[in-house]
């Protein structure tokens, strides 16, 4: 009679066990590795999404201080003690604490301050407006 039983050997058991754990450990990496990429991706497209905030608000208060040189007397000359920062003028102080009290951060009258510089001749005139800002999230320069 022929023995039809199937044997069972105790080490390929084992060896199943271990390849079965090794696949589980695998598969838990790939999980974690998947998981954080996510979360990097939440965090960069916050950052992202505060920076473009920051972009826009800079836009717009240059925005308003070159529509108010465009309602202005534009002689060169009136548009440099008005607006030209390096003067002082009215017109660049009251724009300069619109700036500062924008929500744009690490800007201050002494840090970071808006600027504004006007050249040109008797008949045309170049105005240059810069606004800085420095985001919590950038390193220093």
């Amino acid at each position: 009679m022929i023995n039809t039983t199937p044997r069972h050997h105790r080490g390929t058991q084992k060896t199943q066990a271990g390849v079965m754990l090794l696949e589980a450990l695998v598969a838990i990496l790939i999980f974690s590795v998947g998981i954080l990429g996510i979360v990097k991706l939440q965090a960069t497209s916050i950052q992202q999404s505060s920076a473009a905030e920051y972009r826009t608000i800079a836009s717009m208060m240059a925005n308003d201080v070159i529509s108010q040189m465009w309602v202005s007397d534009k002689t060169p000359a009136t548009l440099k003690t008005n607006f030209e920062s390096a003067g002082g003028g009215t017109a660049y102080t009251q724009w300069q604490s619109q700036v500062i009290a924008s929500g744009l951060p690490g800007v201050s009258a002494t840090q970071n301050a808006p600027t504004i510089a006007i050249t040109g001749g008797t008949a045309s005139s170049q105005a240059v407006v810069t606004v800085f800002w420095k985001a919590p999230f950038e390193a220093d320069v």
